[in-house]
């Protein structure tokens, strides 16, 4: 007895990722899928010359035939697959005693007018999907051995479909951009490095630093278990404070702190030693010496003018405090 076969759950609705219309833009591309599906040819089946504008992916997970591109014929069996298109002139033949089963996915691609202007963060994506459809137009015009396993991303986005997956769509995408790359790897041309976008790590530090400190400035933290969190030590993370051009950590937090406590007071009327427990100040006379070294007033003093004078401007520096 042989084996099962690994894809006959896809045979139960062969055109249910068909019906889909999915479409989805990768880098600087739209993509619109036709096809992904599980279709057989019994024994002898032959489907005459024919072309699309499109691209054409043909998968042989079991079985045996002949596929003639252009004026090529190539024996084709379990286990390979061809590419054809954009409009390549192919036949296929199931053999004569065998079936042939073929995984087909049929997807347009169509480059977007602002491919070279891409949104935030997607200039690594845009080079991927780049080099990606470069490979695919360079593809040998011949069978290849699925080297890459891209077959078994067929399973994976009907399996989405079938089970009901959440992301089911997100799944199906990653499912048809994986088969896309690991077809592109077979290409006569080998794919142009790229250097990934890196980051100025002292400015993505500073950046997690004082993130953290704006979630959590209203419980007592120190400098050392900020460090701890992006991990460095706390002396490297005091001279990222300094070196960015800012006051050290304890007058960022500090300075962070009055800030938010302006706005409470501002937005309501609850007592001032409510707030400054809810602002991390240790208590209410800490806060009344802080807030009038800073402002020159009290709090109760700044509740009172602000909406006579606006609201008075620190003295000294905190990026933070601009009430």
């Amino acid at each position: 007895m042989g084996k099962p076969f690994a894809y006959a759950l896809m045979a139960e609705k062969m055109d249910a990722i068909d019906r889909l219309d999915i479409q989805f833009r990768w880098g600087g591309y739209g993509f619109r899928v036709y096809h992904c599906h599980l279709t057989s040819f019994p024994p002898g089946k032959l489907i005459r010359f024919h072309k699309h504008s499109e691209y054409e992916f043909h998968f042989i997970p079991r079985g045996k035939g002949t596929v003639i591109l252009e004026d090529t014929v190539y024996p084709v069996h379990e286990g390979q697959f061809y590419l054809t298109g954009p409009n390549v002139m192919h036949q296929q033949e199931a053999d004569d005693r065998e079936a042939m089963d073929e995984l087909c996915l049929h997807i347009g691609i169509t480059p977007l007018e602002d491919a070279d202007s891409p949104d935030w963060g997607e200039q690594w994506e845009c080079h991927e999907a780049k080099m990606c459809i470069h490979a695919l137009d360079t593809l040998p015009l011949r069978p290849h051995p699925d080297q890459y396993n891209a077959m078994s991303w067929f399973l994976t986005a009907y399996r989405a479909w079938h089970e009901g997956q959440p992301g089911a769509f997100s799944t199906i995408k990653q499912a048809i951009i994986q088969i896309l790359l690991r077809s592109a790897r077979l290409s006569a041309e080998p794919s142009v490095t790229f250097d990934p976008p890196s980051r100025n790590m002292n400015e993505h530090r500073f950046k997690i630093a004082t993130q953290f400190i704006h979630d959590n400035y209203s419980s007592p933290i120190t400098l050392h278990e900020v460090a701890e969190r992006i991990p460095i030590s706390g002396r490297q993370l005091q001279r990222i404070f300094r070196d960015s051009g800012k006051e050290s950590f304890s007058a960022y937090l500090e300075n962070y702190r009055l800030s938010q406590i302006c706005s409470s007071i501002v937005e309501g009327q609850r007592p001032i030693e409510q707030i400054a427990l809810e602002h991390g100040f240790a208590s209410s006379n800490y806060l009344y010496y802080v807030f009038k070294k800073r402002f020159g007033m009290t709090p109760n003093q700044f509740r009172l003018h602000q909406t006579k004078d606006g609201a008075p401007k620190p003295q000294g520096k905190g990026e933070a405090l601009q009430p």
